[in-house]
């Protein structure tokens, strides 16, 4: 492996070109998975005009690539260890991709993973490179559509970040979902969960009278242990907006708790993915300190919907900007939800 090479906070420039819009097929395999790309994109005003176009990306065996709905022959672009380069490319442009990687093989965990027999996916920081070749970067931000294709009997739900639009059957015994996220996000935020999950669900009513389905999606054995987050997801939801008057912004919005799941939490758009023991309690085995961690967890997560997704970082050197917020407003919704809290007075 090459020596790393430092990045410097004073390097930081606006991306060649950025997304305005981002559709994803995903036609699950464990050893080869296809992935379909298409990048609605445009050269960012701040930069100068007849740049190539670079995408990250890591591990990926391309198919098939267009520009504007035509194929690119091989002397127009090129490939790296690290990535795609299109040598031309006109101001405003479409880019279809189709490449093929292996989830059963993913060992970085990283991008998409097979992890016992789900799906799942993590991508921050730099994660979705491993996905689809892409500008994988906090400051692009794009509306997202996903449409996932998986077995109906091995991977009868099928999740991704924003609101199911469309399902349907297959043949094959295959079945899909398409989800819409109509709020712009950075990639690291891209979220997909494949496999046999049962759900919980609930609702909770915003401050201007929208209805919010709540969903928490667990394995079988793990279904009576879901109480208590779901209760402090809608005590969250309601902090949230007296204290900051930030309702939700969607109209589903869904946890994941996978006992496979390789970090503790991760505040995917719409779609919070958490490790079973980060969220999952029972009030006959869990202490008093266990019930606060998860409700802290929970909140944190979901807080995360303002301070970190819609409003993210411009870069990596800006995270604590995005965690340290987030770790005040948990730590501000745990003193007012557990009393008596401890405050602090200046003398």
């Amino acid at each position: 492996m090459s020596d790393p090479q430092a990045t410097h906070l004073s390097d930081y420039r606006p991306p060649a070109f950025r997304v305005t819009r981002t559709d994803l097929t995903f036609d699950l395999d464990p050893a080869a998975t296809r992935v379909k790309a298409s990048l609605h994109m445009e050269r960012h005003p701040q930069r100068e005009a007849g740049l190539p176009l670079e995408l990250a990306g890591e591990g990926l065996d391309l198919k098939a690539i267009a520009l504007d709905g035509q194929p690119l022959e091989a002397d127009e672009y090129s490939l790296s260890d690290s990535g795609l380069t299109v040598h031309r490319v006109p101001e405003r442009f479409r880019l279809d991709t189709e490449v093929e990687i292996a989830p059963q093989v993913n060992t970085a965990l990283e991008g998409l993973y097979r992890s016992g027999s789900m799906y799942c996916t993590q991508c921050e920081a730099e994660g979705f490179r491993r996905i689809t070749f892409y500008p994988d970067r906090p400051d692009v931000m794009a509306i997202f559509t996903t449409t996932v294709i998986g077995d109906a009997e091995h991977e009868p739900v099928l999740l991704s970040n924003g609101n199911p639009v469309e399902r349907g059957s297959l043949p094959n015994g295959r079945h899909f979902v398409t989800w819409e996220d109509p709020h712009p996000k950075p990639s690291y935020l891209f979220a997909l969960v494949a496999g046999d999950l049962e759900k919980v669900e609930d609702a909770f009513t915003t401050a201007s009278g929208r209805k919010v389905t709540l969903q928490i999606w667990v394995e079988e054995e793990n279904l009576g242990k879901t109480d208590h987050a779901m209760a402090s997801l809608k005590r969250a939801m309601h902090w949230d907006e007296q204290a900051y008057g930030r309702e939700y912004d969607l109209d589903l919005f869904m946890i994941v708790a996978v006992n496979d799941f390789n970090m503790g939490a991760m505040e995917n758009k719409g779609l919070n993915i958490f490790n079973s023991a980060a969220v999952l309690t029972h009030e006959h085995t869990a202490t008093d300190a266990a019930f606060q961690r998860v409700e802290s967890i929970v909140a944190h997560e979901y807080f995360h919907n303002w301070s970190g997704n819609r409003v993210t970082c411009r870069d990596w050197f800006q995270l604590s900007l995005k965690e340290g917020f987030t770790v005040y407003r948990d730590q501000c919704f745990s003193a007012d939800t557990n009393s008596p809290a401890v405050k602090r007075r200046a003398l």
